[in-house]
């Protein structure tokens, strides 16, 4: 039987948390890529046969106090904490009705109101639903796929277009578990989910690591077949009439190399359009 999304949720991250990175040290050696169980339930102040019914799945109703403090113990992030107390049934989800795809008309005029800042709006399977030009010019208009994820895993050019792709998958893949964990039931996150397991073995590698990170404030790496390299910092804000909603703004630094080749990015959409 499948474990519980608590227990594997539990697991992987026992298996990712270096002993040191919550200061365990010693040169004995280990058996297991991260900790043991008996160090988790030592770092949070449960018993060892309590955390292993956890994480077996035999006990499922962990108290906040124990969340915390498992939380702790495994030196999770606020989404981590966030994700961890859904799992265990102890926050409320977030309203989102992630079947409408309509962009608000209002927040479609100020993205088109940018010409030098690519934007994008996209819901919390991060299918993109709105774009403005220079946004829908960076993604080259997405030749395969209107969905970041599938972007990053089923677009063969994505490969060369994200000069780390790796680092761009594994967020990508935590940020939809996140999703997932706000809304399991959702038909369309578990469609781009199921999809992507099938047809990606690298996905259902990362997505069994089970790592859970929201979109933040982030450098993004791209290089643009028709500009070259670009360095853009990525901002992130939630829709706040539209729940489930996400703008994404990218912005290079003013007077760089990438702010030049924005530009010529935008001068050459335009000439096209």
């Amino acid at each position: 039987m499948t474990a519980p999304p608590l227990a594997q949720f539990l697991r992987a991250r026992r298996d990712a948390t270096s002993p040191g990175s919550v200061g365990l040290h010693g040169n004995a050696r280990r058996r297991v890529p991260g900790l043991r169980r008996e160090e988790v339930a030592m770092l949070a102040d449960v018993s060892v046969d309590y955390y292993v019914r956890l994480e077996q799945g035999r006990e499922t109703g962990p108290s906040a106090q124990v969340l915390d403090a498992l939380a702790d113990a495994l030196a999770l992030d606020d989404d981590g904490r966030g994700h961890l107390y859904r799992l265990a049934g102890l926050a409320p989800r977030p309203r989102a009705d992630l079947s409408t795809r309509r962009v608000d008309p209002h927040l479609r005029r100020l993205m088109d109101s940018w010409p030098g800042t690519p934007a994008l709006v996209v819901n919390a399977a991060y299918d993109v639903l709105a774009g403005n030009m220079l946004g829908e010019a960076l993604f080259c208009g997405f030749p395969v796929s209107r969905n970041l994820l599938e972007k990053v895993f089923l677009d063969p050019d994505s490969r060369g277009f994200y000069a780390d792709w790796q680092l761009a998958a594994q967020n990508a893949v935590a940020g939809i578990r996140l999703a997932e964990g706000r809304a399991p039931e959702h038909p369309r996150i578990r469609s781009v989910i199921d999809g992507l397991t099938g047809a990606s073995p690298e996905f259902a590698r990362m997505w069994a690591a089970n790592r859970a990170r929201g979109k933040r404030l982030e450098v993004k790496e791209f290089v643009h077949p028709a500009v070259g390299e670009l360095t853009l910092w990525m901002h992130t804000f939630d829709v706040a009439q539209t729940p489930g909603q996400q703008l994404l703004c990218y912005q290079a630094e003013p007077g760089s190399r990438s702010a030049e080749a924005l530009s010529l990015l935008g001068t050459v959409t335009a000439s096209r359009t």
